[in-house]
């Protein structure tokens, strides 16, 4: 971990956690099964620090979010959060009335933000809404003057609250998604894939705004995305999910250039590098993602692993420290060697 947050104590924990949605069928609709969607995850993260959650679509990632936001409620585990008052409550095992009060110290920003904006409303309600639901601000003009200081702080003018999100741009709204998550002051932002809809050039301008917006107002953020050039600009660690667990956990310059589990150096390798003159070698996978609904036995990764063995498929690897805070749930991560992102110094002249 880095020594810029190694003295800063934890703002969320999450311990064991498990969603798991029943699987119905026949005429009286009984639970034949189960869809793991989040199996057994547990990670923590710092105040001011950007813990990214990565892997392929299906893995897990926006699931786990909601469920620490209890926008969807977890069937088993602890979701152990540090409030502005400096008590550790678990957000788990609250009523939703219970957790009301918290709402304001944790907020989302979504992957649409056009989706995620009432198209029937102008700004100055949407970003001021959180201020009458949450805060009890009943008083217009005061509303007003806070939506005019959230527009001016991520970028936009404030004669554009009369405005609908339809007369603005893609990045704009986003900004917009942005300034109504920040109206209540929270102290941990859950970003799910926030530049993934977004042009290229935006996505960069996006990006530096929630990073000027954490370094001025102390934000902690849990990064959803799938983009790993996105991850490894602005996150400081890494989480990598595959199959509802977390396969791989740390550093993002360990992970990125020295990974040690075999998904996440296929994972790496996938990347699309800038450099032409940098010659990335692609480790395949072969297979299916397999099923959240019917996991394989052992190592749910072992049947796409090139280097899995016949202890893979039997046993379940619990995630190892290997590093000071670089874990990875593999039988062999002491023994592999694998391709992570080439470095600066290993361009070859072409």
């Amino acid at each position: 971990m880095s020594d810029k947050f190694s003295n800063k104590p934890y703002l969320l924990e999450v311990r064991h956690l498990k969603k798991y949605f029943p699987i119905r069928a026949g005429f009286f609709r009984r639970i034949v099964g189960q869809v793991r969607a989040v199996d057994d995850v547990s990670f923590a993260i710092r105040e001011g620090e950007t813990l990214g959650l990565v892997g392929e679509s299906g893995c897990g990632k926006t699931t786990t979010a909601r469920t620490i936001l209890r926008a969807i409620d977890p069937t088993e585990g602890q979701i152990l959060f540090r409030t502005a008052q400096n008590e550790v409550v678990d957000l788990a095992a609250l009523s939703e009335k219970e957790i009301r009060p918290l709402r304001r110290d944790m907020q989302m920003i979504f992957q649409d933000p056009f989706a995620s904006l009432n198209p029937r409303m102008n700004i100055l309600d949407i970003v001021g809404e959180p201020l009458l639901v949450i805060e009890k601000m009943k008083d217009r003009k005061q509303r007003m003057e806070r939506v005019a200081e959230l527009l001016e702080l991520v970028g936009l003018r404030p004669e554009y609250m009369q405005r609908f999100p339809h007369a603005f741009s893609g990045g704009q709204r986003q900004r917009i998604v942005i300034a109504r998550a920040l109206a209540l002051n929270p102290r941990l932002v859950v970003a799910d894939e926030p530049v993934s809809a977004l042009d290229v050039s935006v996505q960069a301008q996006v990006l530096n705004l929630m990073k000027d917006l954490q370094e001025k107002l102390g934000l902690t953020y849990l990064f959803v995305a799938h983009d790993l050039s996105v991850v490894k600009h602005f996150c400081d660690r890494i989480n990598v999910m595959y199959v509802g667990k977390i396969v791989e956990s740390g550093p993002t310059d360990a992970i990125f250039f020295h990974p040690r589990h075999p998904y996440t150096s296929a994972l790496m390798s996938a990347a699309p590098i800038a450099n032409p003159r940098i010659r990335a070698k692609i480790v395949p996978l072969e297979g299916d993602v397999p099923s959240p609904a019917n996991p394989p036995s052992g190592c749910y990764f072992h049947p796409r692993c090139p280097y899995a063995e016949e202890k893979c498929a039997k046993e379940t690897p619990q995630l190892e420290e290997i590093a000071p805070d670089h874990l990875v749930r593999c039988h062999y991560a002491h023994e592999l060697t694998l391709q992570g992102v080439a470095k600066p110094q290993e361009i070859i002249a072409s």
